[in-house]
């Protein structure tokens, strides 16, 4: 064979060699998806709360709902859900809609998604719960939501038998006041700003809101929420949504600043509503 003609076959040779290593090589395995207990919001900033954050995982514990020695459902942990985060109508029972008035329709319709004041890192209000863990810490005299998300916010429910000041001022988690019905404790909350979106799609309120919560701890990791709103400024009757929070044993909270880095916000476009995953 010429000097040419066997250089031509060998690089055909070597050629074909190449391509058929290519072929049988396997494809990457596909990038596994966090689920959302070993997921949270981004560390950046909260106007994605799908974005996934690794967290430790862990699984909802089952067993008997602890208890105090006065009898009490023991509700202190770390636990995570338990409100809307993306569509108040979450909560809805099968059937039912959100009872909204034509001008709090309007007004929903006008809000943008750059303008919503959770993903501005401010608190989210009731029932809206960030995508983060949060605690109760719980005594005889008051129990404490504690909130990793945005600025480390926080409610204090007073469990003194104190009534509701007669005129209270406008705050983001207004003045709550607790009782136990049965094992059930029972929130009762009045005295609320209008700042706060009830979900991501922009849900409105007036400063007229009030809301009674109703928190079971079902068993040892499942923490029931049944929460009723009663706004007559924006909504034509009072309705009710259940949500569930689930014990996190494994968890404590994190550092999170919002306002540190906080670089979503003012790239986010268009009308209000749930963030959609590309």
């Amino acid at each position: 064979m010429k000097p040419s003609l066997r250089a031509s076959a060998l690089l055909a040779i070597a050629s074909l060699a190449t391509m058929t290593a290519f072929a049988q090589t396997p494809a990457p395995p596909p990038a596994k998806s966090l689920t959302p207990t070993e997921a949270t919001a981004p560390a950046g900033g909260s106007a994605n709360p799908e974005t996934p954050r690794p967290r430790p995982r862990d699984v909802t514990p089952h067993g008997p709902t602890p208890r105090l020695p006065d009898g009490h459902p023991d509700l202190s942990g770390v636990w995570n859900g338990g409100g809307p985060v993306g569509d108040l109508a979450q909560g809805l029972a099968p059937g039912e809609t959100i009872p909204l008035l034509p001008a709090a329709k309007v007004i929903m319709e006008q809000r943008q998604s750059k303008d919503d004041p959770e993903a501005n890192c401010l608190p989210t209000g009731i029932p809206r719960i960030a995508p983060y863990p949060w605690r109760i810490v719980q005594d005889p005299t008051h129990i404490y939501f504690l909130f990793e998300g945005n600025i480390h916010s926080y409610r204090q429910i007073f469990m003194d038998g104190r009534q509701h000041p007669a005129d209270p001022d406008p705050t983001w988690y207004g003045h709550s006041i607790g009782s136990w019905d049965g094992d059930t404790l029972v929130v009762d909350t009045v005295g609320f700003n209008d700042k706060f979106w009830f979900d991501f799609r922009g849900h409105p309120h007036t400063e007229q809101l009030h809301t009674i919560e109703h928190y079971t701890r079902k068993d040892l990791g499942t923490l029931e929420n049944k929460v009723t709103i009663i706004d007559p400024g924006d909504y034509s009757k009072p309705f009710t949504l259940t949500f569930t929070a689930r014990l996190r044993p494994k968890e404590e909270l994190m550092e999170y600043i919002c306002q540190e880095n906080q670089q979503d916000s003012q790239h986010m476009k268009g009308a209000a509503g749930p963030p959609v995953n590309p």
